[in-house]
């Protein structure tokens, strides 16, 4: 009896924010499904601790620093001889009150959630069309389709901007045969949703029409989905993952 390949055999992918919680989930699910992974996150040492348990690489990156982002990716080439996938999953999830965000808040949730993922977009985006495949996943966020308590402004505001800016790499790069898509998870069992307190986390049950949080494997098996042939048609879409919150 034969085995039938697993979906991403042969392909290598880039997660950003891969040291914990959903990125080293989604990580794990890409060498899960075959795929060889770089795991890229500000803190070494857990991008080294997580990576250890399935094979790949792993790199320190500031996603805010287009120069290190470069070398990074570079690095991530030059040792796999290409990426074909790349997943910008790396974000700052304050629940600062809209009348307590500071400047210099506000400018750094940009930065990473937004900025970060431009780079990862236009730096992977480059690569994959001289190549003619691949596909760029962007983690955004229900809190950038629709107005929640539960997360800040300024976290709404870079995933409604990762939104857009997911449609137009796709434009630009479809003749290329490279596709862009993002995801858009709602109240998934994380590290964020765990420190929130028990009574809110309860209310936000409440308001999900399947009653129970999302799990991150639920959230890494969409990544892989988007990133398989399966998903070949598919680019500048957004795939809702919130268990019924938003339905459209």
């Amino acid at each position: 009896m034969t085995t039938a390949p697993l979906p991403l055999s042969g392909r290598v992918a880039f997660v950003t924010g891969a040291g914990q919680g959903l990125g080293a989930a989604i990580a794990r699910g890409l060498a899960d499904a075959g795929a060889r992974v770089a795991w890229a996150d500000i803190d070494l040492a857990n991008a080294e601790s997580v990576a250890a348990q399935t094979g790949g690489l792993a790199l320190q990156l500031d996603v805010r620093d287009e120069a290190a982002f470069s070398a990074c990716f570079a690095q991530a080439v030059s040792h796999f001889g290409a990426v074909d996938i790349m997943v910008n999953n790396a974000a700052r999830t304050p629940v600062t009150s809209i009348w307590d965000i500071t400047p210099g808040e506000w400018d750094e949730v940009l930065a990473v959630n937004l900025r970060g993922s431009f780079f990862g977009c236009r730096i992977s985006g480059r690569h994959m069309r001289e190549r003619g495949w691949g596909r760029i996943v962007n983690l955004a966020s229900l809190a950038g389709q629709q107005a929640s308590t539960a997360t800040g402004a300024h976290y709404a505001a870079s995933k409604a901007g990762l939104l857009a800016l997911t449609r137009s790499f796709a434009q630009e790069l479809a003749p290329h045969g490279v596709t862009v898509n993002a995801l858009a998870p709602a109240a998934i069992a994380s590290p964020a949703l765990q420190a929130m307190d028990a009574s809110r986390q309860q209310a936000l049950k409440a308001g999900i029409p399947l009653g129970r949080f999302g799990l991150a494997e639920e959230v890494a098996a969409a990544v892989v989905y988007l990133a398989s042939p399966a998903a070949g048609f598919m680019t500048g879409a957004t795939l809702d993952l919130n268990g019924g919150r938003f339905m459209r």
